[in-house]
């Protein structure tokens, strides 16, 4: 796979003989020489060294005097310690604190490296793991340091503990501290109760280390049940802000849209794109809202300092959670970020607007432009004044969507959402695949395939098919036959045709946006 060899204007180096795959572990190998943790100019230390030096074979005593020395010495046991000064690498137990290795101490140094080193307690050898593809008679080369900010302390550290610089490129996207940072990413999203990022993160954290150091490392060891299973994490829990499932993630997407989601970055709309209902800057938790008594900038703007109106549209979407009724309506409301708030009415009717039907546990209340109010009696929540800024059924003046069952009544000929916050949310994942139109090009909901030329559902107006069989194996295979019946009502489909960053009014339920 390798072999020892000359590199020009390096000395000794490893070269592959033959194409060497990524993740390929390279080598493996134990010590020759171990390192005590000793002080550095300890009898201890030299005393250990020597007799080790002492204990080796004749092929390998010549093996570490041939090797490089940096320092100065006027005796054998000064010259021993300047070779493993030069040469050793580190070793992570209790016992050692790096050791000589005859094979893995003639790799050279690279910015750029092809390969990672990394002492494995498990099998207590030193294993060598291919970043990427190395090819026939490239030189493998490992990063000789540790984390440093930038070339010039990089430069610095070479110069000083190896007597050289050479500066390759920066390191790219197999840079080996990044499944660290996976996993640092893994354990936030697990702690905000986000299962199915924080699974991702953790495997491609393990992916990684299984690349670098190997399946047998204590890393993957360690790590490759929290990939599995995010929720065993003892993090889990502590805060159920990002809610989600394990298998959550969305399938389908582009490269680029599915690391759009696992970041959370938020893009600019694009001609053509619905807005989206996990939009933290249209949609915000109770967090995110304004303070009624501070202007805030985001959500406001002012042509003479003194007056002011809102520069866009935003709504609050609430799941009950519990109710009473004393003076006037009260409700307890879970938001986006499973943050419970109260909310109170004091509309003119104290709520009685409200069709008591309505007003049960798992409905999801709608209200826009939203703002925190601190009350008196009661911690941080929202005051309800205007019944138009609520989503009620059609025919009255406040709309609940309701969340575990379809309820009809005859004074509200409209059907109720069957559907929870958690679903509705599912649901608008489906709308920004299947119904957004980028470039004159839908995508399929029955096959997933993307055309200019699709055919739209003519009932609810939104998902649209290549033929009859694809919108069959929508409607029954892909879940059409319960949205269809969701996205029929104009206030929902309303959601996400408003254009909610072109402020040239308020806008009230029901909403009258325009189809696409």
């Amino acid at each position: 796979m390798y072999a020892l060899r000359v590199v020009p204007g390096k000395g000794k180096g490893l070269v592959a003989t033959e194409k060497i795959s990524k993740g390929t572990r390279i080598l493996s190998e134990e010590p020759i020489i171990t390192v005590p943790p000793y002080g550095p100019d300890s009898e201890q230390l030299r005393t250990s060294i020597y007799q080790q030096v002492d204990a080796l074979s004749e092929h390998q005593r010549r093996a570490f005097l041939s090797m490089h020395n940096l320092h100065a010495y006027r005796n054998a046991a000064e010259q021993y310690i300047g070779i493993i000064r030069t040469n050793a690498l580190p070793i992570e137990t209790n016992e050692s604190e790096g050791g000589i290795f005859l094979e893995a101490c003639c790799i050279n140094h690279a910015c750029d490296n092809n390969a990672q080193k990394h002492w494995n307690g498990n099998i207590k050898r030193h294993t060598v793991h291919a970043l990427r593809d190395i090819d026939k008679g490239e030189e493998v080369t490992i990063y000789y340091l540790g984390v440093h900010k930038n070339r010039e302390a990089r430069n610095k550290a070479l110069q000083t503990k190896f007597g050289f610089v050479r500066l390759y490129n920066e390191q790219g996207p197999d840079d080996a501290g990044l499944p660290r940072a996976f996993l640092d990413a893994a354990q936030i999203a697990i702690a905000n109760g986000d299962l199915a990022r924080g699974r991702i993160f953790a495997e491609r954290a393990v992916s990684g280390w299984w690349t670098t150091l190997g399946g047998d490392s204590k890393e993957v060891m360690e790590h490759g049940t929290l990939a599995r299973d995010p929720s065993k994490h003892r993090l889990s829990g502590i805060s159920m802000k990002w809610k989600t499932t394990v298998d959550e993630a969305p399938r389908g997407l582009e490269p680029s849209d599915f690391e759009d989601w696992l970041w959370k970055r938020e893009k600019p709309k694009r001609s053509g794109q619905l807005a989206d209902l996990r939009s933290h800057g249209t949609f915000p938790g109770f967090i995110d809202l304004p303070d009624e008594n501070n202007v805030d900038l985001d959500f406001y703007e002012s042509s003479d300092m003194a007056t002011y109106r809102p520069r866009r549209h935003w709504c609050f979407l609430g799941e009950i959670v519990d109710f009473a009724m004393l003076v006037r309506l009260q409700m307890e409301i879970k938001d986006v970020d499973g943050r419970k708030i109260p909310l109170y009415f004091y509309t003119d009717g104290r709520s009685n607007e409200l069709a008591p039907a309505l007003v049960q546990g798992g409905y999801t209340v709608a209200i826009l432009y939203a703002q925190r109010h601190a009350f008196m009696f009661d911690k941080p929540g929202i005051r309800h004044e205007d019944p138009r800024m609520l989503k009620v059924p059609q025919q009255l003046p406040i709309f609940v969507i309701k969340l575990d069952l379809c309820l009809l009544t005859e004074r509200n000929a409209t059907q109720i959402f069957p559907l929870s916050l958690h679903e509705l949310l599912a649901l608008n994942d489906q709308v920004q695949q299947f119904s957004t139109e980028v470039d004159r090009i839908r995508m399929c909901h029955g096959c997933g395939r993307k055309a200019a030329s699709l055919k739209r559902c003519g009932k609810c107006l939104s998902f649209w098919y290549c033929d009859r069989a694809c919108q069959e194996a929508g409607w029954n295979e892909k879940g059409h036959k319960t949205h269809c019946k969701l996205l029929k009502d104009s206030d929902l489909r309303g959601l996400f045709l408003l254009k909610w960053d072109e402020f040239d009014n308020h806008v009230r339920f029901p909403l009258h946006a325009a189809e696409d």
